[in-house]
């Protein structure tokens, strides 16, 4: 069962299963998925969804439905696709490994820009040192809650990191990690809660 994983200004607050042949996206409470923002319109976008595969289709939605950058009227989803509405942005995940959609015609640039390969981190310290993670969700959180919590969220552009929860602090290669997102770099180090991890991606 595929899912959106809803996101407003790079954090994740929501996350969705689709269980419908039909999910409706828009600002009216009446909609399956309700993204309450004026640059959202009543009905802005409809999922349409089978065995075969995801589609979003704008309902002429005011300023427009846009996947991995690109305004569209109706769009093929592939596992990993980013979907904007408003100053929302939902993105596409299918169950297990990417998979294609065997659709004649359909380009395959739709998942351009987007990591193919998840990058991972590596405990530097503590009894679980050398430990490997995979960086496999949209947002991955770290630390400790209530002491340092920084979250890990995977976009189009790579990366990113920012401190999210804590009465502590976070170190991103020996600079204090503030609540703006800051872009990682294969190698970077990040250090919370009495920890040291390595951020990883080829």
């Amino acid at each position: 069962m595929p899912k959106l994983v809803v996101s407003i200004d790079d954090v994740a607050i929501q996350e969705v299963r689709i269980a419908k042949e039909r999910t409706t996206i828009g600002r009216r409470p009446h909609n399956d998925i309700v993204l309450n923002q004026p640059a959202v319109s009543g009905e802005h976008a409809v999922l349409l969804w089978s065995d075969a595969h995801g589609l979003i289709e704008d309902r002429n939605s005011t300023n427009g439905t846009h996947v991995n950058g690109k305004p569209v009227k109706q769009q093929i989803l592939q596992h990993g696709d980013f979907i904007d509405i408003g100053k929302y942005q939902l993105r596409w995940l299918e169950d297990g490994a990417s998979r294609s959609v065997a659709t004649p015609g359909l380009a395959s640039a739709a998942t351009e820009g987007v990591p193919r390969d998840a990058a991972s981190i590596q405990l530097l310290s503590g009894s679980s040192a050398g430990r490997l993670v995979a960086l496999t969700k949209a947002v991955t959180t770290v630390g400790k809650p209530g002491v340092a919590v920084a979250a890990i969220t995977q976009r189009s552009t790579g990366y990113w990191v920012h401190f999210a929860d804590g009465l502590g602090s976070a170190i991103l290669n020996g600079e204090p990690l503030g609540t703006d997102p800051q872009p990682l770099q294969h190698g970077d180090v990040l250090e919370l809660a009495g920890a040291r991890i390595q951020f990883l991606h080829a």
